[in-house]
């Protein structure tokens, strides 16, 4: 009798540990196939045979979960195309009309105007021309935001190309009658997107032109990443929130200042984007904004 129970009790033990066996395959296929559409990027359904009710609906419910994301990530591709379209025809909408208004702009300016006719051109003349540069911020910024371009990471020289952003920008500066201190005592290179840089570059001189009150002073350093400083004194420091500097339509001082307050932030959008970050301080009246690079 106690043989039997035994040989009962050990052929049980054997259907168990079988049993246990093959369901432990059949989760091992699961994870395959999964591993396989996540590393391979396919569509395949997960597939499996199972007499287990709960594995069963769990194989089941997997296979739903899988397709409400993929119809998730078509609508999302679908709505990013819709956006970008969106985008680009509100673009054409504005700038079709401003090219107009500055052509005749151009033209009265040719014209035989009074003093006070041709100061009030000038003054139009220079809405337009703001106007010009808060569309041209806006796209930037949504174009970015929504291309996910992938940087071209490679080795290039900051300093060299800090020089000649700063070059390029000679007549705004002088417009504004400001100098700049350009403290390039070694060369400073980085890993990074060589397009990419030069509109972090371009954006932060910009800046300075827009809200500088005196000389700009840029630095380039080097410790565990490649920084890129741009300091300048600003009229009213208290009018500055240090923390939400580089949030996006953020602006200082909202009652007089005509900017989206998008260019800081496309500044941080594209350094994250190469794997660096953003910083700024304010002391003394002298806000110090700080970009680094991976090197």
């Amino acid at each position: 009798m106690l043989a039997v129970a035994i040989g009962i009790l050990s052929f049980l033990i054997i259907v168990l540990v079988a049993y246990t066996g093959f369901l432990q395959l059949q989760i091992r296929s699961i994870n395959r196939q999964l591993t396989k559409r996540l590393t391979e990027k396919t569509r395949q359904p997960v597939n499996l045979e199972l007499f287990n009710r709960e594995l069963n609906a769990l194989a089941i419910n997997i296979n739903k979960s899988l397709k409400v994301e993929e119809q998730l990530r078509l609508d999302g591709f679908r709505e990013e195309r819709r956006y970008k379209e969106m985008i680009a025809n509100i673009s054409h909408d504005l700038r079709t009309p401003l090219t107009a208004i500055k052509g005749y702009a151009q033209l009265l300016e040719k014209s035989e105007l009074s003093d006070d006719q041709r100061q009030k051109l000038n003054i139009a003349q220079k809405h337009a021309d703001e106007l010009g540069s808060l569309i041209e911020h806006f796209f930037e910024y949504s174009y970015l935001v929504n291309a996910a371009r992938k940087p071209d990471l490679q080795r290039i020289n900051l300093t060299n190309l800090t020089a000649e952003c700063l070059a390029e920008s000679v007549g705004s500066l002088e417009e504004k009658n400001l100098s700049v201190k350009f403290e390039d005592a070694v060369p400073v290179f980085a890993m990074a997107d060589r397009e990419m840089t030069t509109r972090i570059i371009q954006n932060l001189i910009r800046n300075c032109v827009a809200y500088s009150a005196g000389e700009i002073t840029v630095r380039l350093s080097c410790a565990e990443n490649a920084v890129i400083s741009f300091a300048n004194p600003v009229l009213d420091a208290s009018d500055i929130d240090i923390n939400q500097l580089f949030d996006r339509f953020y602006t200082a001082d909202k009652a007089r200042r005509k900017s989206t307050g998008l260019g800081l932030s496309i500044v941080r959008l594209l350094a994250e984007q190469m794997g660096g970050r953003v910083s700024a301080g304010l002391k003394d009246n002298i806000i110090d904004i700080q970009v680094e690079l991976p090197l």
